[in-house]
């Protein structure tokens, strides 16, 4: 039997999902729902109806897990918990500073329903989250350390593209090389924000824009530019679809510690990803998280999880024997 999924919205990360989701033979999507009007969107599943978001409370004996693509700034705070008294959900909430109050807002509305809720699934929380647990947990002496890109950020492009005069841009995060490789050294240096990425920025202006305003207003604004090292081209829209069309990312987690009775021994615990598509790759874990809230659920558990909860073997399709005889 295939666990059922639904999938609420239809923008990159829930098509990533709808992707992993044939590569895994154990989970079937059955519907897709949408704010927009259902019979104007197109899906990649033959068969799948797309429905409404007002019917989701009619799909509550059809869907064993619900999977929220919204966004972390509207979306899931609002609808993980709403969604939560219906169905077991996994969502993406990516706003690390607002996690312990999403866990809490969905955790209650979890167990008062007898369903799972796994928030905050990905790589960065995720899976990146993991190794800055385990590998604190295992050289408690250290520091640790995570690099993003170089990828695509596509809340600094959209940033961007707001600006008066830009008609299309794209965003990347760097890291600082030297900055990486001086902790890979085990040097374990103090950096600051700016030491540790830079950003570049691919912009595409309007005709007749002022493109030293633009560039003004993109390496002065705050919370997004200001604090690093940024650097601006401007270039054609061919140029940006044919070069810059995809969405790339990845990045790194370093722990770097010492043991011994007088911490004479450096180690150094690295972690890292490349991405060709951040939103297939996120969608893949969260493919994977989905099969663990069905397993939870069956055996009984309800409120929110994060990683940190979930044993890997909730993750794989495989029995606990075939994990151990192939993997462990």
């Amino acid at each position: 039997m295939s666990i059922r999924v639904g999938i609420v919205g239809y923008g990159n990360l829930s098509r990533g999902v709808e992707s992993a989701i044939r590569q895994n033979p154990d989970l079937e999507l059955v519907a897709v729902f949408t704010r927009r009007d259902p019979s104007a969107l197109k899906i990649k599943t033959a068969g799948v109806p797309v429905c409404s978001v007002d019917d989701l409370e009619n799909w509550k004996e059809k869907i064993d897990v619900l999977v929220l693509g919204g966004g972390s700034a509207t979306d899931l705070p609002e609808q993980t918990p709403k969604y939560a008294q219906w169905f077991n959900v996994v969502d993406s909430f990516d706003t690390h500073a607002k996690i312990p109050a999403h866990f809490a807002n969905v955790d209650e509305a979890a167990r008062k329903s007898g369903h799972v809720g796994i928030i905050s699934v990905g790589w960065d929380p995720g899976m990146f989250s993991l190794i800055r647990m385990v590998s604190t947990s295992v050289l408690p002496e250290g520091s640790n350390y995570t690099f993003w890109g170089r990828g695509v950020s596509q809340g600094h492009s959209d940033a961007i593209r707001r600006i008066p005069g830009v008609k299309d841009a794209r965003q990347y995060t760097v890291p600082v090389e030297a900055s990486v490789e001086s902790v890979r050294r085990g040097e374990n240096p103090e950096l600051t924000t700016r030491q540790m990425h830079t950003r570049e920025c691919y912009v595409v202006a309007e005709e007749g824009a002022d493109l030293a305003q633009i560039e003004k207003q993109i390496k002065e604004m705050p919370n997004y530019f200001a604090d690093y090292d940024t650097t601006v081209h401007f270039i054609s829209q061919e140029e940006l679809n044919e070069k810059h069309g995809g969405l790339p990312h990845g990045g790194f987690v370093l722990r770097s510690g010492v043991t011994g009775f007088d911490k004479e021994n450096k180690h150094i615990v690295e972690y890292r990803l490349q991405l060709d598509s951040n939103p297939e790759f996120t969608g893949s874990v969260i493919a994977a998280y989905v099969r663990a809230a069905y397993k939870l659920n069956k055996e009984g558990q309800t409120g929110c999880k994060t990683v940190f909860d979930i044993a890997p073997i909730y993750l794989s399709p495989e029995s606990p024997d075939e994990v151990r005889a192939h993997l462990l």
